[in-house]
Formats: C-alpha cells, structure tokens, sequence
C-alpha cells in the first residue's frame, strides 16, 4: 500500500470518481443522491446505515410478533380483491406453522396475476393487527423463482430523500463497495492508527454486519480517521501564507494597569492567567489566533478590554464584533465606561445609513482606536488603517468566512490582525481543543465576586396565574424582571407572541410598568426599552430571545420564560444568565406545556440541577448531538459523517497526537484524507 499519492494520482482513484461511473447511475439517480451530498464513489462508502434489518433467518408465522419486522415465507392460499371505495389486493399467506394477511392498496394487474393461489412468496415487511388477524401491508417480497429475501448478513438501511427507494440506494452502495473497497488507500500509517479493523474491512462490515456482530471497532476506524482529518486541516490552517507576522505590541502596559488600578474589584486568577497568556501572543510578533471559553458572568469582556488596552497602547486600532446591534450597544455602554477615563472613545459601525461615510472615515482614522459593531463591518467599504486586534463575541454566531474577512482588514503586507474569539459555550477541555484545534485555548473557570445565586424553578403553565401574583409582589418591593417569550407574533405555533403577552401582563400586573422589546424593534426603539428596563420606570421586560446573550441589568432579578421545553439547553442557561448579576438572589421561572417530552424533561431537570456551565454544555452535547451545537457554518467543520465529539471523546487525545505527526509528515497523506472526509470543501478553514 502506498505511503502517499499525488494529487493528480488521486483524482483518478476509484472512489474520487462521480457516482455516475457506477453501472446503473444516470443523471437523474445522480441528482437524487446529490440532495444526500452524495456525488462521488467515496461518499456512496461513507453513507453509512442509520439501522439495520434482520432477514439473516426465515421467521415462522406464529412465532413473528405484532409491531415487529419479519421474513416470512410460504404459500397463496387464498387471494381477491376487497373492498369498494378503496379496493385492495388481499393475499392470506400460510406456513407450517400459521397464517397471515397481506394487503396491497396500490397493485398493478401484473402484480395480481403474479400473486396467484399456489404461489410460494418471500416477504419482509412490520406485522400489524388487522381486522382478520396480524397482516404485512405493502411488504416486500419475491415470488418462487426469483429467489428469497432471506440474506447472509443484516440488511442496511440508509438516510435517504425523496424519490430514492431504500433498494436502489442498497444496489448502489454495494456497487461503490464492489469498485472501490479492492484499491481503497490506508492514508494513516499504521503506528498512527488505532487497532482494529483495516478501513476496508470496517467499511465491508459496516455496510453488511452478520448478525450480533459489534460494530463498535468498525465505527470507531471510520470515527478516528475523519476526526484526525478535521483535526490536521484545521492545525494546518496556523501554517497558511499571511500568518507569518503579527502587529507586535510589546509594551509597557501602562493602560491595563490604570484600567484594572480603577476596578472596584480584583480580576478573578483565571482571569489573571488568561491576560497573560494574551500579552504572550501579542508580543511575540505572530498574529495571535485564540478562543476564549467562558461560563455566562465569567468576565470575558475585561479580558478583552485588557487585551484591547495592550494593543492600543502599542499604537494600532481594536474591532470588537458583537452578532446582535443590542449587543454591540451594550459592548458600547461597557467599553466606553471602562475607557474613556483613558481617553479613548469608542466609535460605533452598527448600521450604515445615514452619517455612515462619515463613521467610515473615522474607523480608517489611526486616532481612533476602539470600533464596536455588529456585521456592517464586513462590507468592503469599512477599513481600517492599523487594525491590530480583532475581538469577536459569540464567536459560534460568525461563519468561517466572515473572521477572515473581519481579519484581513488588518492585512499590512505580510502581517494580518490578531484574534481574539469568545464563546459563551463552555465546553470540555479535550472537546474544545478538537473544536478549535486552528486556535490556542483559554478558560475562565471562575466567576467575579458579585454573581449571586439563582434558584430555577419548573411550573406547568397551568399556575401561570401564580407567577404573575408573585412577579407583581415583588416588583411592588423595587425588583425588576423579564419576562421571556420566544416568538414576535401568532402563528401557526401555539407559543405566545411577545406582544399579545406584553398586552395580557400589562392588564394583570396593575401598578407596575411592562416594557417590550423584540428583535424586529428600530434600534432607537430597543435602545429606548432596554434603557427604560434598566434605569427608568420599567419593571418587567417582555423580551424575545434577543436579550440571550451580553444584556446586563444588574437590578434585574427575576426571569420567567415561557415554553421552556421548546428551548435548547445551553439557550435556557444563557438566558438564566440575565439575572443575578447585581448582587441580589436570582430566580428563575421556566413555564412549560405539559406533558413534558422526555428531551424536554431532561433540559429542564439539568437547568435545576446545576448553573455550571460546563456541565451544562456537556449535557447540551449529549442530548442534541455536536452537529447542532457546533455546526459547520460556525466552527468551518463540517458535519461529521461517523465521528461523534461525545461519543468518541476517549478518541481525542489519540488524534490530536495523530494529526500532529500527520502535518509535519507527507502533505500527500493529509491531501488524500482532506479529499475523502471534507468531500471538496477543504478549503474551509478558520480566520
């Protein structure tokens, strides 16, 4: 087997070649699987069964089980068709051992003529409880002579799509499997890949198991090889022509020192640490690519206030990118009150309308050192003249495509801006350094002094009338809450619409001012609600999921969210974390519409468990799957064919260690594996 391949070499393997190769594939059948991202050989390999089906052994008719699939063979005794408004072919069908029905609704007069009294059939099909007993409809079957249904191994079922049967989408996987498996390349040498089975042999069994066989291994050389691929292209990406320089920003650190002197707390030591792995990368001369993971109320924004301060002070301009404008606003409020007793204003590229040529001028403008903005910074004509730090928040909410661009904004010849990325989604260690693999890795694990607890309770909407008596009290004694509902407007849904809410709490909390805010307002409008919630006459703030992430109003404490059970976990655990942030106890209300479904139940028995957002995250992976949480769009991986970031967690070190090897090896290997796993959208990297 050959150690590496050429790129030109390996355009012409059998599994880089279209589906359209295969006997059988026209145009049509191709265009099908291509709403599968099936295009190629390869990707017909790496389709895998989402179940099986056991047809290994013929099942006797007394023996198969109502609401089970069976084989089943024997003879038409008897057949007709029945029924007048809707006519069906019935066959009653029996063996040694009984009987049973099977009813067509959808038959051909060739079809009636095959399935003749006397005739012995091999079906496969559910067995249900009829009218006349338990009966197949629509089974498949084989009459005598065309052999039987039964197989030597299980019986794979695939993902498929509309127009596209399960059986030809069989046919053709095991013509792919018959092309390709003889020449498939092992691309991890063998001291890099995990015992167990060849690639081909997993793929053979993956495709075809024998029955009780355990295709844990099997999986698990598929897992490991896609997960190293993700993992060596996104190392790879530190490499990329254009990182070789960074604005270099060794200074003395007087800003950051009068910035944290005039804190009326003390950074918490991880929040220490973190600063001073940041000042590390700044001064070394190369653009510095880092995440910065942190629980809701950690103190991410000081760190990159710390950090904008360093660059600054070196002479070159910071961009801070928020994915909502109310964010952007709230990065505003907070950036200016922390810096402009430095002397530095910070200007603001939200929307670019009117007086927005005169905001462009300024942000290419070296004396102003600190925008803050939302995506209107991507458009081509934004620039900056010595952009030296990139700060991207909720950096999960931003494609591949747009950090790069953010980025290049600070190309200067050879040297491109530093990157700081945040995310609020704190997930484990092993799994973030997989995650970000093109990225250095920082955690705040510990909160500010001043986070209060929050107590979460869980209510049937049904003592909606209880909630509401126990808002007015206590905002009747100066508290302040939100009232979170997830859609702006009825619908088809049953949810409630924020403003059909706001009316109904208006009405029922007499004596106190209701305020609304969604994200379809006018800037002005939600800038005008959050500043009447936060320091005006507002105490209870009908909001839509727009406040999920960055709002701080320290004097709120209460928070109440409607139809709880339709929000994701980590989504709940944002919002809970609105509240509590100005010394006083939180309390949390999550509203649900039973009965609770069991993902549901399990959201909600984790949010009353714990407020750690680690474990929350951890618990988020477990139950929707890494694909939802870090989808392709976000992270530039795309979605995992096989591998699975929890699932195959104990895998992680193992790959880390193979990529690694891998990059600094044969750039062929790492080319063959791009093309197999990333299908053709290896290009896709991070900023």
């Amino acid at each position: 087997m050959p150690s590496s391949i050429s790129a030109s070499a390996a355009a012409s393997l059998p599994w880089e070649r279209p589906v359209t190769a295969l006997s059988g594939i026209g145009p049509a059948l191709a265009e099908r699987l291509a709403r599968l991202e099936i295009r190629t050989v390869g990707d017909l390999l790496f389709h895998l069964p989402s179940r099986y089906e056991d047809r290994t052994a013929v099942t006797p008719i007394r023996r198969a089980g109502i609401g089970q699939s069976a084989l089943v063979e024997g003879e038409i005794v008897a057949c007709a068709v029945v029924g007048r408004s809707r006519p069906s072919l019935w066959l009653e069908v029996a063996d040694d051992s009984g009987r049973l029905g099977v009813r067509f609704f959808h038959f051909t007069p060739a079809q009636r003529r095959r399935l003749g009294a006397g005739v012995r059939v091999s079906l496969y099909g559910e067995l249900r409880l009829g009218l006349q007993g338990p009966e197949m409809v629509h089974p498949e079957y084989r009459c005598s002579g065309e052999g039987s249904l039964r197989e030597a191994a299980l019986t794979p079922v695939y993902p498929t799509t509309d127009g596209l049967s399960a059986k030809v989408l069989r046919r053709a996987v095991r013509a792919a499997l018959a092309l390709a498996l003889p020449d498939l390349v092992e691309y991890l040498p063998g001291p890099l890949r995990p015992p167990g089975p060849s690639l081909a042999e997993a793929l053979r069994l993956l495709h075809g198991p024998p029955p009780g066989c355990d295709l844990g291994p099997a999986r698990g050389v598929l897992a490991f090889e896609e997960l190293v691929t993700h993992h060596a292209h996104l190392l790879t990406l530190r490499h990329v022509p254009g990182r070789s320089a960074g604005p270099k920003c060794r200074v003395a650190g007087r800003l950051l020192a009068e910035f944290l002197g005039a804190l009326p707390f003390a950074p918490t030591a991880a929040q220490q640490a973190v600063i001073a792995e940041i000042r590390r990368d700044l001064e070394r001369g190369r653009p510095m690519r880092r995440v910065l993971q942190g629980d809701v109320g950690s103190g991410k924004t000081l760190v990159a206030a710390a950090a904008a301060l360093l660059v600054i002070e070196a002479g070159f301009q910071v961009a801070v990118m928020a994915p909502t404008e109310l964010l952007a606003r709230q990065h505003m409020d907070t950036f200016g009150g922390w810096l402009r007793p430095l002397g530095i204003e910070p200007l603001g590229l939200m929307r670019l309308g009117a007086g927005g040529k005169t905001r462009r001028a300024r942000a290419r403008d070296p004396e102003t050192r600190l925008v803050v903005g939302t995506q209107a910074m991507f458009q081509e004509a934004v620039g900056f003249e010595r952009l030296g730090l990139v700060v991207i928040d909720e950096q999960h909410r931003f494609g591949v495509h747009e950090r790069q661009a953010l980025t290049a904004k600070g190309a200067a010849g050879a040297r491109r801006a530093h990157l700081l990325a945040m995310s609020a989604t704190p997930i484990p260690r092993t799994l973030a350094q997989s995650v970000y693999a093109d990225l250095d890795l920082s955690i705040l694990d510990e909160r500010p002094p001043g986070r209060a607890p929050v107590t979460t309770v869980a209510l049937a909407q049904t003592r909606r009338d209880e909630v509401v008596a126990r808002v007015r009290a206590a905002c009747l004694t100066g508290a302040k809450a939100y009232w979170v509902c997830p859609l702006i407007e009825e619908g088809e849904s049953d949810l409630k619409a924020a403003g059909i809410l706001h009316g109904e709490l208006a009405r029922a909390l007499p004596g106190v001012s209701v305020g609304l805010i969604h994200g379809r307002m006018k800037a002005a409008d939600k800038d005008r609600a959050m500043e009447d919630f936060a320091r005006g006459p507002v105490q209870v703030l009908v909001a839509t999921t727009v406040i999920e992430v960055g709002v701080d109003v320290p004097s709120a404490s209460l928070l109440v969210i409607e139809n709880a059970e339709r929000l994701g976990l980590a989504q709940l655990h944002q919002l809970r974390g609105r509240i509590g942030r100005g010394g006083l106890p939180g309390h949390c209300v999550l509203l649900y519409k039973p009965p609770l479904g069991e993902m549901a139940r399990a959201r909600i028995a984790c949010l009353r468990a714990t407020d750690d957002g680690f474990l929350i995250a951890r618990r988020d992976l477990e139950l929707r799957g890494a694909g939802e949480v870090f989808g392709s769009r976000q992270t530039g991986l795309p979605g995992f064919r096989v591998a699975d970031l929890v699932r195959d967690e104990a895998l992680l070190p193992a790959v880390a260690k193979a990529a690694r090897a891998l990059v600094q090896g044969d750039s062929g290997l790492l080319l063959g594996l791009r093309k197999r796993w990333l299908r053709d959208r290896h290009e896709l990297g991070s900023a």
